[in-house]
């Protein structure tokens, strides 16, 4: 596999893991519920591995194994990927099977600790290449010099293909507290690959973070959206609240999105119920969320319901990495002018998935509706456009812990709220 192949277009790439390495249905705007157990598939499903066509060929291909493959059979692994390729079959990226461990992951994940290296990472759908999308601050990956749009070539000596699933990378580079992940990574400006040996460690994953900046603008950046994001969030704003904020920017740029549950309540937090959005919902005041599965019916509609708003100015930072659950909480922002939005268009996934438990403790990810904003629109493949459009240059975007007074769509919404500019220290 040559460099040119596995690296092109990786800052378009598609979000479908939080930070820090993580497993599971945050890689989507995820149902909060838990993992729901199902039964076997009734005798009218689409497809039937009883069917006669499908047994007589998988003897044949069984029968060609055992008398002529060289090598010895792993029978763990060879069940694994014939799940992996039943839900390859959909042909949709966001559909996946999971191992017992990677099941079990997903609960450490939501609990905000994990076991890693700490970064979040994404996979670029048209070319496959796997790349780092930020490290977390203070994490290993920060501190041994991984940079966003880092792009995977090895790790521990296996090289990546681009047919590879994005889980599967991430279980490559997990491990055990202590051990060393060896990575080898492309790095666009540099010739030749960059190394990195990077110890494996618990890390805590805030998901939330907040200042009161200098102009008495209050910053609140959220990374993703975990089962706790939501109570981070309100903290962050009462806060900055209590502190004399004058106005609020919330940072969504280049998060991958998770909970739903956990986006809404945040509009929700911001907002008052009885808010009317312009558009088809006109008629459904405080409406944050429509569900939709594939006939059309609304299976969830999430409501405004706390008695709660916060009356400050706002503006919320969005950019091509900005999906999924991040995009519901911007869009439903903007479809109620709630805030304005700055930076560039976001990705554009309007699609659900929810995690079903198996008997026996595995699982699949599967895409199981549409989803719909307060203005009845969905942004599926179309994303959301800002306000105010404003790019920033690629050498700015992956300095790590940018100073505010550089970064410039930072600076634009602060114009945006007519604050006072920020000034380098």
């Amino acid at each position: 596999m040559t460099r040119k192949n596995i690296l092109r277009k990786t800052k378009t790439g598609l979000l479908l893991t939080a930070a820090a390495l993580m497993i599971g249905n945050l890689g989507g705007c995820g149902s909060s519920e838990e993992p729901t157990t199902v039964q076997p598939a009734s005798e009218d499903s689409y497809f039937s591995e009883y069917s006669l066509s499908v047994r007589n060929k998988t003897q044949q291909v069984e029968s060609l194994i055992n008398q002529y493959f060289y090598f010895d059979q792993d029978k763990e692994r060879r069940e694994e990927r014939y799940f992996d390729g039943i839900m390859a079959g959909l042909d949709d990226p966001y559909s996946v099977y999971y191992t017992k461990e990677e099941m079990k992951r997903l609960e450490e994940d939501d609990s905000g600790e994990y076991v890693g290296i700490g970064a979040s990472v994404s996979k670029n759908v048209e070319t496959g290449a796997i790349y780092v999308v930020k490290p977390l601050r203070g994490s290993p990956a920060e501190a041994a010099g991984l940079l966003p749009e880092d792009v995977f070539v090895e790790i521990d000596g296996v090289e990546l293909t681009t047919d590879m699933e994005l889980e599967e990378v991430v279980k490559m580079i997990r491990g055990s507290k202590g051990t060393t992940a060896k990575l080898k990574m492309y790095r666009a400006g540099e010739k030749d690959y960059v190394y990195f040996d990077i110890q494996r460690a618990v890390v805590q994953n805030i998901t939330v973070e907040y200042e009161l900046l200098e102009n008495g603008i209050g910053y609140i950046q959220v990374s993703e959206f975990i089962d706790n994001t939501f109570t981070q969030f309100k903290e962050a704003v009462d806060y900055l609240e209590a502190k004399g904020a004058k106005a609020l920017i919330i940072d969504m740029r280049s998060n991958p999105g998770g909970f739903t549950n956990q986006a809404t309540d945040m509009v929700d937090y911001l907002l008052k119920d009885n808010s009317v959005a312009e558009g088809e919902n006109r008629d459904k005041p405080g409406i944050l969320l429509e569900m939709k599965d594939k006939n059309g019916k609304v299976i969830q509609s999430d409501k405004c319901s706390d008695d709660h708003y916060v009356d400050l100015p706002m503006a919320v930072l969005v950019n091509e990495n900005t999906a999924s659950s991040s995009e519901i909480f911007s869009g439903a922002m903007q479809d109620y002018k709630k805030a304005t939005l700055v930076g560039m268009k976001t990705y554009g996934k309007g699609i659900v998935q929810q995690v079903f438990g198996l008997t026996d403790g595995s699982g699949v990810k599967l895409t199981i509706a549409s989803y719909f904003l307060p203005s009845g629109r969905n942004i599926h493949k179309d994303g959301l456009v800002p306000d105010v459009e404003i790019d920033m240059d690629i050498e700015l975007r992956r300095q790590l812990n940018l100073p505010h007074y550089k970064d410039v769509q930072l600076q634009k919404a602060v114009e945006v709220l007519g604050g006072e500019a920020l000034k380098e220290p």
